[in-house]
């Protein structure tokens, strides 16, 4: 079975490395945490591997806006290599931070077929402050989106004080129409939030969680998934254990729907 590389970029202010590379490993794939610097200058090669994934955290501080400064310090050095990645059919994913930068280099959504540029973005959220909760999620089943094939519903954590999806009218009708609105912040009984607070925990237009570019090899979402990378990670798990064995119901202990993004990363990569 041949092996699927996985690069996870780490560098300044950035933070989730660790928990990033174990869902990768846990969905078979060989992961290395690699610093922002070290592709730069060349120390690694981004040839040598098939998904890059920019991680959560808070890339210099956040403090010309989220990601900004990432995309501008990659989009200056090493664009030109991101771009040629992307060409070669590998896979992105950026998570929370993540989407913020893929959003600044234009990799997201790329309309038209256009990776550079930026025409979405993720601003402070509506609440006006830092959301630390789980979110309910709906998968669009006709998204090309390759992480989220075979997901209807998901729970995972947020947190994020710039959250808020936000982007023209003309652009969301074209993401909507397309299916790459891949993601959607959604109530506990499924149905999309429709805006309402804390379901949509900062205010996303259309509901908007994650998106994909056309071909659905890049993806990026404000949620977590490597933060459910097992069944106790998730706040009620004792609850649910207790419920179930009341039931005398067999309780699952198989990985969570976290791992379900990466093992349809490296399952794409290994077809």
């Amino acid at each position: 079975m041949p092996k699927v590389n996985a690069l996870v970029l780490t560098g300044y202010g950035l933070n989730c490395d660790n928990e990033t590379a174990y869902a990768f490993e846990l969905a078979g794939a060989r992961a290395a945490r690699v610093h922002i610097n070290s592709l730069i200058d060349g120390t690694a090669r981004l040839d040598e591997f098939q998904i890059l994934a920019f991680i959560g955290g808070f890339s210099w501080g956040d403090d010309h806006g989220a990601g900004v400064i990432q995309s501008v310090r990659l989009k200056t050095n090493i664009g030109d290599q991101i771009l040629e990645f992307v060409g070669k059919g590998n896979l992105v994913l950026g998570i929370c931070n993540g989407f913020q930068s893929l959003a600044n280099l234009g990799l997201l959504p790329a309309l038209d077929d256009d990776y550079q540029k930026r025409s979405v973005a993720l601003t402070f959220n509506d609440c006006g402050n830092f959301r630390n909760q789980w979110v309910t999620l709906k998968a669009d089943p006709n998204s090309p989106c390759i992480f989220t094939r075979g997901i209807d519903l998901a729970e995972l954590p947020v947190r994020h004080g710039e959250g808020k999806f936000y982007t023209d009218d003309a652009t969301l009708k074209r993401l909507l129409e397309n299916h790459q609105v891949a993601l959607q912040y959604a109530k506990p009984d499924g149905q999309v939030a429709e805006g309402s607070f804390p379901h949509n925990p900062n205010g996303s237009i259309a509901d908007v969680a994650g998106i994909c570019d056309p071909t659905g090899r890049i993806f990026g979402l404000m949620p977590h998934p490597e933060a459910y990378n097992h069944w106790t990670n998730h706040p009620d798990w004792t609850r649910r254990h207790a419920l179930q064995k009341r039931q005398n119901k067999t309780f699952t202990t198989r990985p969570p729907v976290g791992i379900q993004f990466f093992q349809n990363a490296v399952d794409f990569i290994r077809s």
